[in-house]
Order: structure tokens, then sequence, then C-alpha cells
């Protein structure tokens, strides 16, 4: 059964979004959740049966309600998923709790405190005084006293909470008189909220009238808007601490953005200020209209839905919504996938989608307690500090006022008499430098049936919304802005199809509006020069960016197409060439937005997995490129949607891979490429290096010169050439067969460890098992052999520390790590295990593995690129089944995508020569997915333990390895 998503705008993309199944919450049925009676008579025949047994009573009367307990939350828990709803749920759990306590109570007054029957009253608080309570909720309680109660009357109480907690209940309580509670809700706001949502359960009911009584009149009479300054300001910091944004793609239902706890600060302020006992009672009062009380109804029952079966799935108080969890609660609310979006996308694009209606919600209600002329306490700031109406005229626009520092409408028919000043309000805003005043907002909301295509297709509209992209101040708020309006979605409907939507990935941290809103706030950054430290080119590029208008555009709409069946980079060029012409983009700027979005992920994919050292790498992408005004502008584009992705994804050895590809790439269409050949080239780079060494014995000087083949001397910068010949000579000196030496990069975030070993085909495959065994993330290898047999490798692992003698310390232990396993002193095996034991596998995701080989990457070498879901170990893994298969690796690149890695291997065979017959690439690709699926392989068992190189001698104890 499907229902209609009543929402006021983006009507076409919601409706899909919808849940499968109905959510309205009705009259409920309680008969199948617990027979009170029944219940309620076998806990008197077990009085009556342990009348001189206490300790059997007590053991009884705990399993009985128990037993009622469990089977009560079974039968919610069935109800939930054969009906859908989610506050149903919830007030069927609550009403439980009400009537286990309720029979405790009678049972500690009647059989074990009987002078104490209506001597205190049981209340309810928190969320559980709304009457709605989740699996896995706290039970909060407010024991209400008479004044001076007696011994006994804590002794029943302590009874019930005993019981309460034997039966595996988390229960928050206190045990006040009404004084008390009066007294203290004056100076403690979160007392003041609990007994704002008290609700009367059991026991002396005139002392919770009383309490009721006394707090509306001597706590809630003229203290509003103190109170919805202090709730406001709560629900800010929370946001602040949740990450501040309602689209972070594993979000905590109770406290993030746009959850449970924004709708529960809506009903404490109506309460509170209104004096309402039902958000119903809104709608008589014009706070909200019949609409969008129907809407917050719909958002607190889909986010209830979500919640419960979040705690019946995991079984415990779990809130964050997980990739673990979020395929199973979509497949428990009935969503299917649909072409281009799977069953959990769709789930979580209604999710986000609720988010954004809660925020709606909290806008309208705040415009109108500004309309209430409330006043707040002095020194909070928010939304509702300002309530005077102290209007002033803005330079330039008769639309529009301004109201303390935010824009608000100059006549409530603005919008109205010309839609077009719905765009041209979030202009002038900018223009102006002002914040949004909440009425404002609340009529655009109610505006969006204006926006229509006469609109879309007006040039002025047109006009002002490229002006606001494009804005020298601060286009991402004000496009933030427009998009939590509804306006963005609206104004470009392909724009709506993506707002809400997530990826479900580990790597996008984000929704896809969200990420591109993220992406224009970096490329302003860029543009104001405000990046130099951390994109000291591109900071450097930006000023001579011939247009401006095309790279905003472009960056704006590079995922436009996100969610649809063929690639999105295609599809969003096409969607882009239509939209550029209706911004009034000429000709020549929409070919560039349209090139720049069918190649936005091209730069990043080249940059990091594929060699930089190898020539036709740079001639490909070249090819690709074709001019340096395109290049600035894909190397802008790149940064600015790798740095949206989410905190931690950028880091500054991507930031270098990206520079070199680009200076590379700057060379070759500026015609300065070397055309010296590559033996006259590698002979000059070994006649440097001799130079460089001055310093030594002419012996020193020719062996240690002479060490290295073309590849090595080509592609090693010379002062790393000569920290590795002092590195190879101090090993020979102290005699050593086996010996690591590291440093570490802050700026490019990488830490770098070479490898200096007698060469063996499985080398890498052990370094690489090591570094898993240390946990170090290996993002970069080049494998380079000495003229005298040996292996000079060169492993560049991602940084964890900030500090560099932190960062050192542990380069110096995966270093150690490196030489244990390769003399032997512990089995690689062994390592592994260790590690991957204390990792939990994620089986949220499905990445089917995939092997491609080609030869025309590379004029020299083969290039194997596998793609998989990553585990410790599968680097090592891979690795030996290459040098299983009669494979030379000469240098790999490992790049990882949240749960993703993406591996390139460039390989030969024994002789050197590419790998050509189709049945052994056959082989290749079956043998290497056999590793990624984890399946077992016969020829993988008989791996050695790691042992490539002798164990120390006290020789090499004594002298130490260099670090």
């Amino acid at each position: 059964m499907q229902i209609k998503q009543e929402a006021r705008h983006e009507q076409a993309t919601r409706t899909e979004e919808v849940p499968p199944r109905p959510m309205a919450t009705h009259d409920i049925d309680f008969s199948e959740i617990l027979d009170v009676e029944l219940l309620q008579g076998q806990c008197d025949a077990i009085a009556e049966a342990n009348r001189n047994r206490p300790d059997v009573l007590r053991n009884d009367l705990l399993a009985a309600l128990k037993k009622a307990s469990v089977e009560g939350r079974k039968k919610a828990r069935e109800l939930l998923d054969a009906q859908g709803g989610g506050l149903d749920c919830a007030h069927r759990i609550s009403w439980l709790q009400d009537q286990i306590i309720t029979i405790l109570y009678n049972f500690a007054t009647a059989h074990v405190f009987p002078k104490q029957k209506d001597k205190f009253a049981v209340t309810a608080v928190g969320g559980y005084g709304r009457d709605t309570l989740a699996p896995g909720s706290d039970i909060d309680l407010l024991f209400l006293f008479l004044p001076k109660p007696a011994e006994e009357t804590h002794k029943a109480v302590e009874f019930m909470l005993y019981m309460l907690w034997d039966m595996g209940f988390k229960v928050g309580h206190a045990t006040r008189t009404i004084e008390e509670c009066i007294a203290l809700s004056k100076s403690d706001m979160t007392i003041r909220t609990a007994i704002l949502e008290m609700r009367y359960i059991c026991g002396l009911k005139s002392l919770e009238t009383e309490l009721e009584a006394r707090f509306d009149k001597e706590i809630v009479t003229g203290t509003g808007p103190e109170f919805i300054a202090a709730k406001l300001a709560e629900r800010d910091e929370r946001h602040r601490k949740a990450g501040d944004t309602r689209y972070l793609v594993e979000p905590n239902v109770k406290e993030g953005k746009g959850g449970l706890r924004d709708l529960h600060t809506l009903f404490w302020i109506s309460k509170y200020y209104y004096h309402v006992r039902d958000p119903a009672d809104l709608v008589p009062l014009g706070v909200l209209s019949k609409q969008e009380y129907r809407l917050l109804e719909k958002a607190d029952d889909f986010l209830w839905a979500v919640r419960c079966h979040m705690h019946f799935l995991t079984g415990k108080a779990e809130e964050r919504l997980s990739f673990d969890i979020q395929r199973e609660i979509a497949e428990a609310l009935g969503y299917h996938s649909r072409p281009g979006l799977s069953a959990v996308e769709r789930f979580m694009k209604h999710y986000f989608l609720v988010a954004k209606d809660v925020g709606d919600l909290t806008r309208i209600l705040c415009a109108a307690l500004e309309d209430q002329q409330a006043k707040s306490i002095p020194g909070l700031t928010g939304v509702i500090n300002r309530f005077t109406h102290r209007n002033r005229k803005i330079p330039g626009s008769v639309e529009f006022v301004e109201d303390r520092g935010r824009i608000t409408l100059a006549n409530p028919d603005v919008f109205k008499r010309d839609p077009v000043s719905i765009i041209r309000l979030f202009h002038v805003a900018d223009i102006n430098g002002l914040e949004f005043h909440p009425d404002a907002l609340k009529r655009v909301t109610r505006s969006l049936g204006l926006i229509n295509n006469d609109l879309r297709e007006n040039d002025e509209a047109n006009r002002l919304f490229l002006s606001i992209l494009t804005s020298k101040r601060d286009p991402a708020l004000i496009l933030r802005r427009m998009n939590e309006a509804g306006v963005l979605g609206r104004f470009i409907p392909e724009f709506g199809k993506i707002v809400a939507m997530m990826q479900f990935n580990m790597y996008h941290h984000y929704t896809v509006d969200e990420h591109l809103i993220r992406a224009i706030d970096v490329l302003s950054e860029i543009d104001k020069g405000k990046a130099e430290e951390l994109h000291p080119l591109a900071n450097k590029l930006m000023p001579h960016i011939e247009d401006r208008e095309a790279l905003y555009v472009a960056v704006l709409l590079h995922d436009i197409a996100k969610g649809r069946q063929e690639d999105h980079s295609i599809a969003g060029a096409r969607v882009a060439r239509k939209l550029s012409a209706r911004f009034g983009l000429s000709q020549k700027q929409t070919e560039i937005v349209v090139w720049l979005i069918e190649e936005h992920l091209t730069m990043s994919m080249v940059a990091q997995t594929r060699d930089l050292t190898d020539r036709k790498t740079i001639t490909d992408f070249a090819d690709r490129v074709q001019s340096l005004d395109r290049l600035k502008m894909l190397m802008i584009l790149t940064i600015c949607d790798i740095r949206a992705v989410g905190p931690g994804v950028w880091n500054g050895w991507k930031g270098q891979l990206l520079r070199t590809l680009y200076y590379e790439t700057e060379l070759l269409l500026a015609g300065g490429f070397s055309e010296v050949s590559r033996k006259e080239r590698a002979q000059a780079a070994a006649e440097a290096l001799y130079a460089a060494l001055a310093d030594w014995s002419q012996k020193d000087r020719r062996t240690y010169a002479k060490l290295h083949y073309q590849p090595y001397l080509l592609s090693v910068p010379l002062e790393d050439q000569i920290r590795h010949a002092h590195f190879i000579r101090q090993a020979d000196k102290a005699g050593q067969a086996l010996a690591t030496t590291v440093r570490t990069d802050s700026f490019h975030a990488i830490t770098e460890i070479t490898v200096l070993s007698p060469d063996h085909p499985r080398l890498l495959a052990v370094i690489a098992g090591a570094c898993a065994a240390a946990g170090a993330n290996i993002v970069d290898a080049q494998i380079f052999t000495t003229s005298d047999g040996r292996a000079l490798d060169t492993i560049h692992v991602s940084r964890e520390f900030p500090n560099d003698e932190d960062e050192l310390r542990r380069a110096g232990t995966i270093g150690r790590m490196i030489e244990d396993v390769l003399s032997g002193r512990k089995r690689l095996p062994d390592v592994i295990a260790t590690r991957a034991k204390n990792r939990k596998k994620s089986k949220a995701f499905i990445i089917p593995p995939s092997v491609a080989i080609t030869n025309s990457l590379s004029n020299k070498f083969t290039v194997i690129e596998v793609e998989c879901l990553d585990r410790p170990g599968l680097l090592s893994e891979m690795t030996a089944v290459l040098s299983d298969l009669s494979l030379d690796i000469q240098s790999a690149r490992i790049t990882t995508f949240g749960e993703k890695v993406i591996d390139t291997f460039y390989v030969t065979d024994l002789v050197g020569q590419k790998i050509s017959g189709d049945s052994k690439r056959a082989n290749i690709t079956a043998r290497m997915k056999a590793v990624m699926a984890e399946e077992q392989d016969e020829l993988r068992e008989r791996m050695p333990s790691g042992i490539i190189a002798p164990a120390a001698t006290a020789a090499e104890k004594k002298a130490g390895s260099p670090v």
C-alpha cells in the first residue's frame, strides 16, 4: 500500500521516495500487547502463595513481570513489521511500560508496604512523558512525595526501582517533593524541561495535579522567551557537536540535525510558549497550517519507525543510522530498488527529505514566535534573540527591508506580485551581507508553487542566480539557504532530483546536494586567495582562469546526474549543456562546462591510480586535456570535488600527486617535453649523482653511482638518490643485508619507508603484509633493483600523526616490523591474522571484484588494475599471487575510496616483456579474483612465512638499523 507524501515542494521527486507502508497514527488497540487483568491476577496470586517467603515472592514476581514485558515488546515488534506505524509502536511500548509500573506500584503498596498506598505519585518524564518509548530507551521516572515523606515511602520506591533494574531496564529517576521540583526548575533548565513533559502514571494523582498547576503559574508564566532562547541555544550546540549538517550519510536519528530531538524542541517550545498539550492545537492558533501539521505528524511517525527498527535490530539503544544497519532498516520499511537508486539509497533519501522538513517546521515556528513579539534574554544568540521590529530600507530595493541584520519582506505579497523576487531575495541578501529573517524564509517556503517554468526561463531570474553562484562574498552560504528553503530544487529541477540523495558507501560523507554546495565553498575559498597554504598551485592558477563563470557552473553541476542508470559524467554533461544556455552562458563557456563535467573524475583517477613516472600516462592524459586553460580548470575542479567529499579525505599526498600530474602535463602541452633519448638522460642522471657525491672516495663514488638502472635514474629526484646512496653505504659498512630508513613529510601527508634487501619475487608481498600487520595504509610503492642484485623499495604510507616526532616513532615501528618479518623473527601469516582478528568485517558493502589487464596504458609495462572491498593483508595477498604467476612488479599505486580499494600494478614477465597471451591473462584474472573474494587458493596456502634475509648477526644488532 503506497501513500502520498503531502509535501509542499519537490512533489514529483518526493512521491517515489515515500515508504510503501502507511505510517499514520490512529486509535490503538492495546489488548494484543498485554492482558492487564490477567497479569494483575497473577501478581496477586504470587503474593498470596508466598506470604512468608519474601525471596521466592520477589523472584516469582520478577519472572512474571519480565515475561509480560518481553512478550509485549515482541508483539509490538510484530505489529511494527506488519503495520509500519512508528508512533504506534512507541505508544504501545510506553503503554506496556505504564501497565508494568502500575502493577508494580499496586503490588508494592498492597503486599509489601501496605501503608504507602497514595503516599506518593509515579510520573513519567522525558520522552516517556510524551507517551512514547523506543525499545531500548531509558525509563525516566519522577517520584513525587508529600512533604516530609516517611522512611517506608523511600523503601517502597526502592522496591520498585530494584525490580525495574532487575528486569533489565535502564531507569533514570528522581525522588522529590513539589517544593523541591519548583525550586530546582527555577535554576536548572533540564529539570524544567523534564517537568514540562511530566505525565501521571499511578499513585497519588493530586500531587501531579498540584505540581502541574504550580509549575505553570510559578515557572512558565512570563519566562517564555528565556526558555525558548535556552532551548534554541542548546539545539545549536547539539548540531555543532553532531557536525552541523542534516546531510551526514550516517545520521544520528535522535540527536542529529533534523532528527527527533529537533522535533522535541518544537514540542517543548509550543507547550511552554503557547500552553498547548498537543501540537495539533498550533493549527487553530495560526502557527502552523493544516498541511504543515500533517508534515510534522508524518516526520515524527517516520523518525519513530526508523528509531524503533534500529533498537529492535541491534538489541540496544542505537541512535546512529550506520551503514551496517541501513540496508536492513530499508528492507524492514518496505523499500525496493529502482533504476539508478538502490533500496537503501531510496530509504536514506526519504530520511534526509524528512530531516529537511523538520528544518522547515523549525523556521516556521520561529517566525511565528517573532510575530508574537516574544523577548529573549540578553546575550544569547540564535534565530529568536531579536524580537523588536526596527525595519530600515535597503538601498536599491523596494521589495525588502532590513530587520536588525536580517532581510525580510517589505510587503507580504511581494512574491505573488513578482515571483522573480524569490530569487532576488537571496541576491539582495548576498550583496548586503544580510542573514534571513525566519518570516522571510517561511514566506519563501509557502510560495514555492510560484517557481514554475516561466520563472525558470526568466532572463532576470537566471542573471540573478548566476550572480549569486559566482559571488565574491559567500556563495555557498546563500546556496545552502536557497536549498534549505526548497528554492534551489524548484528553480533547477535537475538539482531537486539529487537533493537528499546519499551514496551508499564509506567514501562520501554527505548527500549529493550538500557535496555540491561544499564544493562551491572550496572554490570560493580558492577564489578569494585563502587557500595558499593548502593548495599553493590552485591559489596561483585561479587569478589566471579566463572564465570564472564557467568554472563555478561546472563545480555546482558536476554531480547533477548522480542516481541515474547511465554514467553520471556523461548524463551530467548533457544536463549542463541545457542549463548553461538557460543561465545565459555563451556557446564557448557552455562547451567548457560540458567538457569539465564529462572529465571531472579523470585527473583524480589518473593521479591516484597511474604511474606518473611513465611517459605514456602523461601523453594519454595530455591528449584528453588538449589545452592549458582546460588543465588549469580541471585541476581546480578536481581539488574542489575531493575536498567536498568529507573531512579527512583530502590530504597532502593527493595534492602532491595532482601537482605532479599538472606540471608534467603542462610541460608537454607547452611543448617542453624532452626529446633526448632515455639512454642519454639516464647517463646524464648517473653523472649528476657521481658529481653530487664529491666528498666521497673515487672508489665509493663509482660503486654507488653505478648501482642503478634506467628506471631508477629517470624517476627518482637527485636529492633522493643522494639520500639513498648514503643509506646503502651505511648499511654496507654495518654488514647489514637488510635495512630500513624512514622519513616523513607533513605537507604531503605521507611517510616514506625505504627498504634495502636481497631481491626476491615476493619482497613486495612480504613488505605489504608487514605494513598491514603494523596498521599502515600503503598509498604508493616504487620497486627498484640494483645492479648487484639487491632490491631498493620505497613505500609511501598515509601519515597518522600531525607531530613529526610521533610520526617518525610510528614509522620506526613499521620499519622494525618489516625487518622482523623479512628476517624471520616474526611469521607473516601470524602477524596479519592478529591484525585481521581485531577488525570487524563490514557486511554492509558489496563490491564485486573486478580485474582489468591492459597493454595500452604504458609503453613498457602491462597494467593490472583491480577493484574490490578492502581488508587487512589484501595487498600482500595480491602481490604474492602476482609473484606466483612469475610477474615482475615494477610499481604499484594503492588507492582507497572508503571501503573500496583500487590497486594498479605495472608488471612485466621475468624477461621484461608485456603480458600478451590470452590464457595467461585469463589465469591472472581468475587468480586475482579468487584472492579478492577470499576464496581458498592452494598455491597461496604454500606461501612462505616471509624469510628473505637471514636473521640479524651480532654485528648487525650492535650497529642497529639506520632510521
